[in-house]
């Protein structure tokens, strides 16, 4: 048996009063991934400032331990038959507590970015395993109801999160805001210990090596040339091409493994399921819009428009609240077909993404708290339809495995889009700074116009400092208007794809 394949048996019938204790601790312990990613993205423009490192280098923080955990998160089947699904859960979280912590603690950028990988690994099963707990645990008529409640419930973190967390860095330094995740960890770890039931491991099973570690080296090959691509000059470089090559070829393994073997590491079969697959495309096009944002959000508004940590902490809780007020309205939206819940959720990403788009660098703190509420509703209302419509007909048998697919392909979106992004950002911005430079010299009549002369001097050197400064702030802002055409045109291209998901009556009997 492969980790693919590999069930925990489901645990036997609770009371009320059971099921609700799992489910708060269910929730604590699968709150803390998205309250320490959001805590990350806020700090990422003080980070860069004490790591001596380059907005492309410090989103490596980001960009790794998303990757990390898109890496491990397929293996949660076969660490639950191997270890249990209880042990996996409970020392999960541990361990992502203790990463946590070394992370504050990190001196150096590798150091930082070791320990966010393996805080990333260490706590990819948290996730799929919260779904397969809460899904086993309460009958199968109430998964619209406890998908919505946990999904309010795991919003919480990421609304305090990030406004704490930007206080602390204010107040003391980035580092106190991982501390006091550990804390909640810990909390987090002693209530799993008390309310989860024993299980014992479904049996000593073989994980399928080959499908692993190529699928592994596919993915880590595509994000490397992602992050060190603008860089490198692309395909000029030895590097990115040695790093394409051994990607295509991993994936061409992987595929050709994953259609021949008995056991695959990852049943491709499964996707023969039409809503499962659409469900796969649709959530890996949500993990790009999900963290995205909130990751360009933080430099840009530090570096070129001049927000403190703490309103830019502000600006990111926004998004949780506007996230919890999205999953209120699911429970009305989920009385009718999922794909009018999906619909007006992407749509409602489209119109954030026209929105930022728009913005320039004078832009003020209400707007910013506005458009991030509208992507947070977003956000709630698209979760519980898509997470309904992809598992409708699928095999409870089979859960373990299609759940962790489904969290790799929201990992692996946010990771390939944030990369895209940023390179983005960087190639514009200096294409843009180059062109704009040009045009700043002594013949240039529109440097005489008494609306420029009295705010730039190109007669000194402290004048040509300033212009170059503000000449970067500009082209900067390009990039990153470019970026937000990206995330808006990915919103829009989910729509089609919706129309070809079966309704609510079809899926029953597909």
């Amino acid at each position: 048996m492969t980790a693919s394949a590999a069930v925990a048996e489901p645990p036997p019938a609770f009371s009320l009063g059971r099921r609700v204790m799992i489910l708060v601790a269910v929730m604590l312990g699968s709150t803390l991934y998205a309250t320490t990613l959001l805590i990350a993205s806020t700090l990422l423009p003080q980070m860069q400032g004490a790591m001596s490192a380059t907005q492309d280098e410090i989103a490596w923080a980001m960009t790794f331990n998303i990757l990390a955990t898109a890496v491990v998160t397929p293996m949660t089947g076969w660490l639950v038959a191997r270890f249990g699904r209880r042990n996996v859960m409970v020392w999960s979280v541990f361990a992502f507590s203790a990463m946590t912590f070394l992370c504050g603690a990190a001196e150096s950028l590798e150091a930082l970015v070791l320990w966010r990988i393996l805080q990333g690994g260490l706590g990819a099963p948290v996730i799929p395993l919260s779904q397969t707990i809460l899904l086993d645990s309460f009958p199968k008529r109430q998964a619209g109801m406890v998908t919505s409640i946990f999904g309010m419930a795991v919003v919480i973190g990421p609304v305090i999160g990030p406004t704490v967390g930007g206080l602390l860095s204010e107040l003391y330094s980035w580092r106190w805001a991982f501390y006091m995740v550990v804390p909640v960890g810990l909390l987090s770890f002693v209530g799993l210990r008390l309310t989860l039931p024993p299980d014992a491991p479904t049996g000593r099973t073989t994980l399928d090596w080959t499908g692993f570690l190529s699928l592994s080296v596919a993915i880590a090959g595509v994000q490397l040339v992602l992050s060190r691509g603008q860089r490198l000059d692309w395909f000029e470089s030895p590097e990115i091409v040695i790093e394409a090559l051994v990607a295509g070829l991993a994936f061409y393994v992987f595929l050709a493994h994953s259609l021949t073997a008995k056991s695959p590491f990852l049943n491709l079969r499964l996707l023969l399921d039409r809503n499962y697959a659409l469900g796969l495309i649709l959530v890996a096009i949500y993990g790009m819009l999900n963290f995205t944002p909130m990751v360009l959000l933080p430099p840009l508004l530090q570096q070129h428009a001049g927000f403190p940590d703490r309103l830019i902490g502000e600006v990111i809780a926004a998004r949780g609240v506007g996230a919890t007020f999205g999953f209120f309205l699911t429970i009305f939206i989920g009385r009718l077909d999922p794909r009018i819940g999906l619909i007006g959720g992407f749509g409602l990403q489209v119109a954030s993404g026209l929105w930022l788009m728009n913005i320039n660098l004078e832009v003020d703190m209400g707007t910013l708290m506005a458009n991030s509420v509208l992507q947070g509703i977003a956000v709630g209302v698209i979760w519980v339809p898509l997470t309904l419509a992809t598992f409708a007909t699928i095999e409870t048998r089979h859960l373990a495995e299609t759940t962790a697919v489904y969290h790799l392909l929201r990992n692996i979106g946010s990771s390939f889009f944030i990369s895209f992004c940023v390179a983005e950002i960087v190639r514009a911005t200096g294409a843009n700074y180059g062109r704009m430079v040009e045009l700043i010299n002594p013949f240039n009549p529109v440097l005489s116009l008494p609306v420029v002369t009295g705010g730039w001097s190109i007669d000194s050197v402290t004048g040509l400092a300033r212009l170059a400064k503000e000449i970067n702030r500009q082209a900067a802002m390009i990039g990153y208007l470019n970026a937000f055409g990206m995330y808006t045109l990915a919103s829009a291209l989910a729509v089609p794809v919706i129309l070809f998901v079966a309704g609510r009556a079809r899926a029953r009997h597909v």
